[in-house]
């Protein structure tokens, strides 16, 4: 006997099981909708000029391989937390915000999952229904025993449902953490306005609820990187403590070097030494120390206005083109007849919609025509390109006709 005989096969993880999927098929107009990953029009990965530009920079500097602080390259997290929350630079020096380098969005949302536990004392966690699916698997694995939800899609209306959104925040219990996607929500592209932004924060602060925002697409909403830092900058002039995550593996499209950054708000100052160091003692027995190369190519291009500029030019292209893509796909889907309303699909914003397909149309899809989305209906807008959205659209259009929901 083998002392792993008990141990159980978890599923796969269906976005990456679908990709293997994906690439093992052989029909030559296939498409892939699922993993959250850029696309130019050709459908190819988008190595964007300014991060080649920085890592040559990088690379041909006086880099080594040295350990990094435990809690990271200064220059990036300093850099970091100033795209997300403007001018902080007071607050930098006093201590009061900081940022901590780590294994990209799902590190930061580790680690601070984990001090939440530890040093709050925290125990339920609030996500929205439904929200990215790492969220729960994150807090859970961190040591939080009470997962519950908010509404957020209201699938009839394939819009957001406030009303819910707001009344189950208000039966949250005290010291429960909320997370929030500070911009591009993930899966339903659907973000509150600033006035209901305003509310959330109203009733947030009444029922002392800690935020926890998550922003793994800074820039890919809007193609404005202070726009998309809204929700999260107004939390901050409203006096609040609260976590922040941020990753940069969309937004510089350097997924597998796990750029990622936690901040932290605190609003006094005595507290800042006993939270960076129990901080540091987390990330010591989790990875011990960051990765470099992300980070200082992510560091180069903040901290260089040049670079920093034909960076966001470049942003508001890549954006620009998911737009396109957006309005593409819903003249074709209209103009098609297709059952139903789509105007949901430009009222969303950033990388992902939530078409209202359901696992039905789905599997419908990926047999017959070998596209391939999430089992929930979400699509990566950035998989659609100008050679296969008419494809995609008479697919679907097929779809509504010819499957029961």
């Amino acid at each position: 006997m083998s002392i792993f005989s008990d141990v159980e096969e978890a599923k796969p993880i269906e976005v990456f099981d679908l990709v293997r999927k994906f690439n093992e098929d052989e029909y030559p107009s296939k498409v892939n909708l699922t993993i959250g990953a850029y696309r130019t029009d050709e459908g190819k990965p988008y190595y964007i000029p300014v991060v080649k530009k920085a890592e040559s920079e990088v690379l041909e500097g006086t880099m080594n391989h040295e350990y990094l602080p435990i809690l990271g390259l200064e220059p990036f997290t300093k850099a970091a937390s100033q795209l997300l929350l403007g001018d902080i630079t007071q607050r930098q020096e006093e201590g009061t915000i900081f940022g901590v380098q780590s294994i990209s969005g799902s590190g930061a949302l580790r680690v601070g999952a984990e001090f939440l536990v530890k040093h709050l004392k925290c125990t339920t966690f609030y996500y929205s229904i439904p929200t990215w699916e790492n969220h729960h698997l994150i807090f859970m694995t961190s040591g939080f025993k009470d997962a519950k939800t908010y509404r957020y899609w209201n699938e009839e209306s394939r819009s957001l449902d406030f009303d819910g959104f707001c009344e189950d925040l208000s039966n949250a219990p005290e010291n429960a953490v909320i997370i929030l996607h500070g911009c591009a929500h993930n899966p339903t592209g659907l973000d509150p306005t600033e006035d209901q932004w305003k509310k959330i924060a109203e009733i947030i602060k009444e029922h002392k609820l800690i935020p926890f925002f998550d922003n793994a697409y800074q820039g890919f909403a809007s193609g404005d990187l202070e726009k998309d830092a809204w929700s999260v900058r107004y939390f901050l002039s409203q006096g609040f403590e609260f976590l922040c995550s941020q990753s940069f593996a969309k937004n510089y499209g350097l997924y597998n070097e796990r750029a990622g950054n936690l901040t932290f708000v605190l609003n006094s100052g005595e507290n800042v030494k006993a939270v960076k160091s129990q901080v540091t003692m987390i990330v010591r027995g989790m990875y011990s120390n960051p990765p470099n190369h992300g980070a200082r190519t992510v560091s180069t291009i903040l901290n260089n206005d040049v670079f920093k500029n034909e960076w966001k030019y470049t942003l508001k292209l890549m954006t620009d083109r998911i737009k396109a893509m957006r309005k593409a796909l819903r003249e074709n889907l209209e103009k098609l007849g297709t059952v139903g309303t789509w105007n949901h699909i430009t009222d969303q914003t950033g990388m992902f919609s939530y078409t209202g397909l359901s696992a039905s149309h789905v599997e419908y899809l990926r047999h017959k025509y070998h596209i391939y989305m999430l089992g929930s209906g979400r699509i990566n807008i950035c998989g659609l390109n100008t050679n296969n959205i008419s494809y995609v659209a008479e697919a679907i259009n097929d779809a509504l006709l010819n499957v029961a929901k």
